[in-house]
């Protein structure tokens, strides 16, 4: 029978994926646990503690604490407000990590050990030798354990070192640990090394697609090798579609690279509506048998970025709706199970979101499986900071230097060029990538940038951005002012533009079948610097007001927003013109940290359509409204006409409170209302995102009016009305079809509805299902309007990993059973175990009137295991 190849996704990397692979495809045959890398996640010790003693091979961890990978230590701590709000207000510190196995290799066998990322400054060891160190916490790393292995079946200990004293190193929530997966690959001698294949095709096309495949092999034999390197090619139905035959002669301890070229005929490409995936399976065939193969999942796709009409993905001309997300999820913290990533895409998807900006640093390998397989384009981001630090605390200039703010610029002369190369090797064959991302906002850091712009005075470096005039639609120095300020300005030890120069041709070294991006926060001075002459598309942090002055300023340039504001205004910058590709809204879903001290207790930036419990905001739908042009979408909230950004004028209009809000409406969506729950008589505001032509809203069956889009300059629907208990419906029309939506009044409280996000779940130790606990009335309607607490009790083998409401300001920690609901709703998530068994969930108030259904989980045996 023919198996599908996506369907590898579904079976798990150790013994018994291998049987349910064989057993099902006899095409396959040949695959095997050795030579693909297998998760390396169970089964590791954990120690909160430091002693130089704990690699010595006569220690023994064996009191330590049982934890699986990935693993975040700093999330099951309480929020201090003593503690930095840069980082969460959460601690960091030095913790250890070990692991017993028997070794897994023979004589004619190598060994690698693969870390997809640990957080941070750590070191390694095997068997009491020290393997080295990786300072940087985002980039992958690996070494080969062979020669500090003992003999075949024998016992070793691995150990890691993380020091994460220095907790407030970054801008935002870090996490600390090995917080992303560990692989382990065995090879024969003879063998493809780590992240040693690498898939392009040039110019696909519906018609044809031309691969070439450069793939390295290694010899670590004694003697010289010859054999093939056969690499066949899987549609994504699953049939072979061609098979590439290369002979080779390799000497001892020599490294050679192949190149394989093969043409496929009305191939599948990929997109962001339909994210077709080939796998490529490279094998050596060697000295009369079949050595270890190789897997490489790919697509095809053709990417185009044209300085006048943007941006072309398989030459059809789109723009990029994208979300800037950082590495967090909330309740998991950083060590983020794939669930929990799918459950979150799922809902950007649904917003009609199509690429993500991995902000500011690169994406684990996870999260850009699901991105392919999703269909997210993705802009792989390198860095935050290059030579020199920013300031955690405050975001600018590093006006702060101790110990626990030191960030990686200390180690960027000597690793970059590790890391961002070690980046590229292992994801370079991701079709989602489609920009590299040399980094973020750089400019503050190096002297001269904030001067050069006019808007800010070098010589004051606590001089903030003037919001206004950081909007003007043109800059205060003109390019030739700036570039006389630079004529004068004196020279310094490091160099934005040389820097930005080292790192792009690093970059396309590596790769040129993708664009060389950077956000710039002062372009104007950027591209006088030389460091925007390095870049193929120009990324503008918050310039929608200035885009027309960059285009006639700098005409051959491609350019496109790569941090924006969640406002309509933004999308209509970018719709009004062919030349900006799209943007990325800063961001899609809240995450933790970069906040100040006075922030307290709120330890989130929440400026997310999705708030950091996964829920929707108003902002949700409005660029739902934006980016769906294929469903109609009616979404409404209310608000008190005191605390709306809208007020009734004497004509009986709407209109904003500050003329012109909305041309300059903040990142923080205004304080709305998902209910229709006031006091009789109170006078409110109803706001209607909608992409719909037309609207009339009906207030207990009697029309308030009808309002049509095209009047509406703020992008959206808005009535005046005094309060009476019932029911708001709106109804709309969009391209001939009907939608409507309603708000109706709430009782009181007396259960709550367990909603769970999957049915059944597999005994893999990964799989996740999230619970949303709703206070519902008599007639089951959504209480969102009431609060209660809620405590969730779990039966049956289960990891907890936690609550969440969505408002940080309510929460101590995100470990307790027992938590608070925003607009009556909140969140628990667990995951399976190892044990095929069922979990049975309820959820109850503080005082156990409010009662929920239990809800039970059956988890599957590992046959089927989804990765």
């Amino acid at each position: 029978m023919v198996f599908p190849i996506q369907l590898l996704k579904h079976f798990p990397r150790g013994i018994w994926g291998v049987l349910c692979f064989l057993l099902l495809n006899a095409n396959l045959q040949a695959f095997s646990q050795k030579g693909n890398p297998q998760h390396f996640n169970e089964d590791w010790l954990f120690n909160l503690a430091d002693s130089a003693e704990f690699a010595f091979t006569t220690y023994s961890p064996t009191h330590w604490t049982s934890v699986n990978l990935p693993h975040d230590w700093s999330i099951d701590f309480d929020f201090s407000p003593e503690l930095e709000g840069c980082t969460a207000f959460m601690p960091g510190g030095i913790g250890w990590y070990s692991k017993i196995f028997n070794t897994p290799i023979n004589k004619n066998e190598k060994c690698y050990i693969i870390f997809d990322g640990v957080y941070n400054n750590a070191e390694f060891w095997i068997n009491g030798m020290r393997l080295g160190n990786h300072p940087y916490g985002y980039a992958p790393i690996y070494y080969d354990l062979t020669d500090l292995l003992a003999p075949e079946g024998e016992e070793n200990r691995i150990s890691v070192r993380v020091d994460h004293s220095r907790y407030a190193d970054s801008r935002w929530y870090t996490g600390s640990g090995i917080y992303r997966n560990v692989e382990l690959l065995v090879t024969d001698k003879l063998h493809i090394p780590v992240w040693g294949t690498f898939v392009t095709a040039d110019v696909p096309t519906k018609k044809t697609a031309n691969l070439n495949f450069q793939i390295e092999l290694e010899n670590s034999y004694n003697q010289d090798k010859s054999g093939q390197l056969v690499t066949d090619i899987y549609a994504p139905d699953g049939k072979k579609v061609s098979s590439l035959t290369s002979d080779f002669t390799i000497a001892a301890g020599d490294k050679i690279s192949l190149q394989q070229r093969g043409t496929l005929n009305s191939p599948a490409l990929w997109g962001v509506d339909n994210p077709q995936l080939y796998q490529a399976k490279s094998y050596i065939l060697a000295s009369g048998m079949e050595k270890q193969e190789r897997l490489t999942t790919f697509g095809l796709r053709s990417i185009h970025f044209d300085k006048d009409k943007g941006f072309f993905l398989n030459g059809e001309n789109m723009k990029i709706k994208g979300v800037c997300l950082h590495h967090d999820a909330g309740l998991v913290g950083t060590a983020v199970p794939k669930d929990v990533w799918r459950r979150r895409l799922a809902m950007l998807k649904e917003m009609g979101c199509n690429a993500i900006r991995s902000s500011h640093n690169p994406a684990s390998d996870e999260f850009l499986d699901l991105c392919d397989e999703m269909g997210f384009l993705v802009q792989n981001e390198f860095y935050d900071e290059w030579d020199l630090p920013k300031d955690k605390r405050y975001n600018m200039h590093d006006k702060e230097v101790d110990y626990i703010t030191r960030g990686h610029s200390e180690h960027f002369q000597k690793w970059a060029e590790t890391d961002l190369k070690n980046v590229m090797l292992s994801s370079r064959n991701h079709p989602s990538i489609f920009q590299w991302s040399i980094g973020n906002e750089i400019e503050w850091t190096y002297p001269g940038n904030r001067g050069a712009t006019g808007i800010f005075k070098e010589t004051n470096k606590d001089d903030k951005i003037d919001w206004t005039l950081w909007r003007t639609e043109i800059p205060p120095h003109k390019p030739e002012e700036v570039r006389a300020f630079w004529a004068d300005f004196p020279e310094q030890t490091f160099n934005i533009g040389e820097t930005a120069a080292k790192l792009a041709d690093w970059t396309r070294e590596m790769d040129t079948s993708r664009p060389v991006t950077a956000n710039c926060i002062l372009p104007t001075s950027s591209f006088e610097t030389g460091y925007t002459d390095v870049l193929d598309v120009v990324g503008y942090s918050y310039k929608p007001h200035k885009y027309d002055y960059f285009k006639e300023t700098y005409p051959d340039k491609v350019m496109m927003g790569t941090e924006n504001v969640p406002r309509w205004y933004e999308w209509k910058a970018v719709i009004e013109r062919d030349f900006i590709s799209g943007l990325f809204l800063w961001t899609g879903v809240d995450y933790m940290g970069e906040c100040r001290a006075n922030h307290w207790p709120v330890k989130v930036t929440p400026h997310g359509p999705l708030d950091i419990a996964g829920f929707p905001r108003g902002s949700y739908y409005m660029f739902k409204a934006l980016w769906r042009d294929d469903i109609p979408v009616i979404s409404m909230y209310s608000q008190t006409e005191e605390k709306s950004i809208y007020s009734k004028n004497p004509d009986g209009k709407v209109v904003e409170k500050q003329k012109g809000y909305w041309k300059m409406a903040p990142r923080e969506w205004q304080e709305v209302n998902p209910y229709w729950n006031y006091e009789k008589g109170q006078k409110v505001i109803v706001e209607l995102y909608s992409n719909c032509e037309e609207i009339e809203l009906f207030q207990n069956g009697k029309s308030l009016g009808k309002q049509y889009l095209k009047d509406q300059e703020d992008y959206t629907y808005k009535w005046a009305t005094d309060y009476k208990a019932g029911k708001l419906m709106a109804k709309g029309l969009k391209n001939g079809k009907k939608a409507s939506m309603q708000l109706e009044t709430a009782g009181g409280p007396v259960a709550i509805r367990l909603s769970p996000d999957q049915k059944t779940l597999t005994a893999n130790n990964t799989d996740v299902v999230h619970f949303v606990a709703q206070l519902v009335d008599k007639k089951g309607r959504e209480v969102k309007y009431q609060e209660e607490e809620v405590t969730f009790e779990i039966e049956g083998a289960h990891t907890f990993l936690g609550t969440d409401c969505g408002d940080t300001a309510k929460l101590k920690n995100f470990k307790s059973k027992t938590v608070s609901t925003h607009f009556g709703q909140c969140l628990l998530a667990v995951q399976a175990t190892d044990q095929p068994t069922t979990i049975r969930v309820r959820a109850k108030s503080a005082d156990g009137k409010l009662l929920s259904d239990f809800v039970e989980i059956p988890f599957k045996p590992m046959a089927g295991l989804r990765l």
